[in-house]
């Protein structure tokens, strides 16, 4: 085998395993919390792609809202992010420790993007302000 077919096999290889870790859906194949939240999060907002996804290993759901705002869903239907794209996100669903750190040590600043990890929680904040937290919403760091 050449090395332009090597290449050529490669390039399909790839392509074929994009294709199948994200799996357009319709907004009935969510899991019904996944809907749940969106509707008491994101009223009046609508979803203008929704899919299955397998990120590292994770299935689960990916949506993405008229505004540009992406949640990610865990395949029980649980959010696991929510990235505002710099845009403040609703901050109800949020642990209120994490809430009331962010108001008390950075006023004037909102929540753009919250990520639950295995074993942490990214928080970002306008002004490109990073703080990770422990899953108990106790603060951990800055950077």
């Amino acid at each position: 085998m050449n090395t332009s077919t090597i290449f050529v096999c490669c390039l399909l290889f790839l392509g074929i395993t994009t294709v199948s870790a994200q799996k357009k859906i319709t907004t009935a194949e969510l899991p019904k919390g996944a809907n749940e939240f969106l509707e008491q999060h994101f009223k009046g907002i609508a979803i203008t792609k929704a899919k299955k996804d397998a990120e590292h290993g994770e299935k689960g759901y990916e949506v993405i809202l008229a505004d540009g705002t992406e949640v990610e869903f865990w395949k029980d239907g649980k959010y696991r992010e929510v990235d505002g794209k710099g845009k403040p996100i609703p901050t109800a669903f949020l642990d209120p420790k994490i809430v009331e750190y962010v108001k008390k040590n950075y006023s004037g600043k909102e929540i753009t993007h919250i990520d639950y990890g295995h074993n942490d929680v990214d928080v970002d904040l306008t002004g490109k302000i990073d703080l990770e937290f422990d899953k108990n919403g106790n603060f951990l760091k800055a950077d």
